[in-house]
């Protein structure tokens, strides 16, 4: 008997209007997705005064925990002396203070301020409340592992760690 829970959204679901009535490729859907969900990050977060950029590197200084300026960079997805910039912008603003690393004194962590760290709470929030308003989403779990196992994948053919693709 069909899983009827599932609903298969068919071939029409598949074309985008960027893809001329032919089902779109993963990878334009993919892009699609980034840019649209790029788009609601912005819109979630006019107002604020923080970017999108900014919105990331607050979310992983907000764990608590000190990082790497190298980290910061693949976080927000910026090449490392734009996330300097950045960062030099979120410590001028009083959200972000620097460290010397104890394990390793010629590196420096960057970690949120308590202002920081409440301002990261407050624009997720924004961006979680945005999200949820989409209509559609009753899958958010799946939809987060099946991403993890793709950049998880994605990251092993960067790395060249062909064990992990194997699997």
């Amino acid at each position: 008997m069909p899983d009827v829970t599932r609903r298969d959204p068919g071939p029409a679901a598949l074309r985008t209007p960027s893809s001329a009535g032919r089902p779109a490729h993963t990878v334009e859907l993919l892009t699609r997705a980034e840019r649209l969900t790029e788009r609601l990050v912005r819109e979630a977060l006019a107002g604020t005064g923080c970017s999108p950029e900014a919105w990331r590197v607050l979310v992983l200084l907000s764990d608590g925990e000190g990082h790497r300026m190298t980290a910061v960079a693949e976080h927000a997805l910026l090449p490392p002396p734009t996330a300097t910039r950045l960062v030099d912008h979120l410590v001028d603003e009083g959200l972000v203070h620097r460290r010397v690393d104890p394990m390793d004194r010629r590196r420096v962590l960057a970690h949120a301020t308590p202002r920081g760290m409440e301002r990261a709470g407050e624009v997720s929030d924004r961006v979680r409340t945005r999200w949820e308003a989409l209509p559609d989403q009753g899958d958010d779990t799946l939809l987060r592992l099946l991403l993890t196992r793709l950049v998880a994948g994605l990251e092993a053919v960067d790395s060249g760690d062909s064990d992990t693709l194997s699997r």
